[in-house]
């Protein structure tokens, strides 16, 4: 071979890495429509989020983009689903806190949630609200610890199901405040609102969507809520964090994330787009008025975030001694 041939070529292996990169941000949007794939059923929270941020984002991006619910196993299936799917920037998942932080120390996964799975943004929160049936006579979180302290093991708690969000906030509060309030799972939050506003069941750490009705009906009493922050559609109810335990906070949230080996430009661009959306007003709008709150950010943060919640979330477990049984 002629020495300028091999330097030609030679010229060309070394571009092919800095022209890579370049040819897959040119593919975005993907030519095809785009699955925004949901692990819930439709109708319910991750949904409601869903539908309102893929219309917008397929306003904006010029593709059309398609929610696909893929419900079951506490949404373990729709993540399995999303790990396995073409990493060419048309699937992405609108992941949440049970399968990316919660299921791994629970049970054996058909996925790695840090290898098969990468973030893009973080998409909403929302905490849980603490609340008790109106004839338990507990007005204040105080007065539930203190009766919890005084009859341990009497007071107990509904959840969605073990080791859903619901039932990890619960044993938080009884790891922080010194407690056993014992839990008491259901399949899904139909059944354990149904037992609380019965008498059957004393507490429950429910969605604030859940609960509101009952609230203002009277026969529910909200206690406390379990972020940071008072949330905007419920400000007169106090933080568990402000209520004699600093720090305390135990969010529902959903992400958005891609196959694992999508690759960096298109995580990027996913990024800018979903960040838009998250921000702009008409949308933060909708999504405050179903009790969800925006929480845009950098797919560092996003990853950042998730590593802190695992390493929460493990501890609880284990020092706990809790089971997905």
């Amino acid at each position: 071979m002629k020495p300028r041939n091999r330097f030609k070529i030679l010229t060309l292996l070394a571009l092919i890495p800095l022209v890579t990169p370049l040819a897959w941000a040119q593919e975005f949007p993907p030519k095809k429509p785009v699955s925004l794939v949901v692990g819930f059923a439709a109708g319910g929270a991750a949904d409601t989020a869903a539908r309102l941020i893929a219309r917008k984002l397929g306003e904006n991006i010029g593709q059309s983009v398609i929610v696909e619910n893929k419900a079951g196993a506490g949404g373990n299936i729709a993540h399995q689903f999303v790990a396995n799917a073409p990493a060419d920037g048309s699937v992405i998942l609108f992941g949440s806190v049970g399968p990316l932080t919660i299921a791994p120390h629970l049970m054996k996964l058909p996925y790695d949630p840090v290898k098969d799975l990468a973030p893009i943004t973080m998409g909403v929160n929302f905490p849980n609200v603490l609340v008790v049936n109106a004839n338990l006579k507990i007005r204040t979180l105080a007065e539930f610890v203190a009766y919890a302290k005084k009859n341990p093991g009497k007071l107990d708690f509904a959840s969605t199901g073990a080791g859903s969000a619901s039932h990890l906030a619960g044993e938080l509060f009884n790891d922080r405040a010194g407690i056993d309030t014992v839990h008491i799972p259901y399949k899904g939050g139909a059944p354990a609102l149904q037992d609380l506003l019965g008498g059957r069941v004393a507490a429950y750490y429910s969605t604030p969507a859940t609960a509101q009705a009952h609230i203002e009906s009277g026969k529910l009493v909200p206690l406390a809520t379990t972020g940071l922050a008072r949330p905007a559609f419920m400000p007169n109810v106090p933080t568990i964090a402000e209520s004699g335990f600093p720090g305390f906070n135990a969010l529902n949230w959903y992400a958005f994330v891609a196959p694992g080996k999508t690759p960096v430009p298109i995580l990027d661009r996913w990024n800018l787009e979903l960040v838009k959306v998250l921000n702009a007003p008409d949308v933060k709008e909708a999504l405050v008025k179903h009790g969800l709150t925006p929480a845009p950010g950098t797919r560092e943060e996003l990853a950042r975030f998730m590593a802190s919640e695992s390493v929460t979330w493990g501890r609880i477990i284990r020092e706990r001694k809790i089971t997905a049984d």
